[in-house]
């Protein structure tokens, strides 16, 4: 059972309430198994985002918690990452493909970001909760499931059922509840001629 939190962000400018509503929990419900049906859309999702010249330069990893590939990606996760991420019903490894015959994809990872920022927006429309890490080991993940040189593991985020706040440990309770706080657009914006 997960209590419903309300962590929409207070913005400078109206966005969409998909976008200002969507946070990074680290609460996921451990016996919830994941909605297929949000997490094909999800894919879907991510399929279109797009990339440049629609090179497709990307590839993802889906491991459903309880299966041999969710104990691989588990064994990648470093520190902190490790103690929580288990409980989501997933974990999806996004993977940038940074060479092509002989060739760099030097726009690669900027793709790969952008399909993930499409499957997380999409997984939050449809009702889960999402958590990127980037602490995690990639080399264990490359060797795990037989990737090649030209294929480079970003990021790992963690899906499913936000989870009970109230059951959490107080280290995780501390971080949920934290403000939300994010940088003024002014600071961000270099050139705004």
């Amino acid at each position: 059972m997960s209590i419903a939190i309300d962590r929409t962000a207070t913005t400078d400018a109206p966005i969409i309430d998909v976008l200002a509503e969507r946070w990074s929990t680290r609460i996921f419900d451990p016996a919830s198994v994941i909605d297929e049906a949000a997490l094909a859309s999800a894919l879907e999702a991510a399929r279109w985002a797009p990339t440049a010249a629609n090179t497709q330069a990307w590839r993802v990893i889906v491991a459903r918690r309880g299966s041999a590939a969710h104990a691989k990606v588990m064994e990648s996760l470093m520190g902190f990452n490790a103690s929580w991420a288990g409980d989501a019903a997933a974990l999806v490894v996004f993977v940038a493909e940074t060479t092509r015959d002989g060739e760099p994809l030097v726009w690669a990872q900027y793709d790969a970001g952008q399909v993930a920022a499409h499957f997380t927006v999409q997984a939050h429309a449809d009702g889960l909760s999402t958590h990127q890490m980037g602490g995690f080991h990639r080399d264990v993940i490359s060797a795990a499931f037989g990737l090649s040189d030209d294929f480079t593991p970003l990021t790992v985020m963690a899906v499913g059922e936000l989870g009970d706040i109230r059951t959490a440990s107080e280290e995780l309770q501390q971080r949920e509840n934290a403000p939300r706080v994010r940088r003024a657009v002014a600071e961000s914006v270099l050139v705004n001629d």
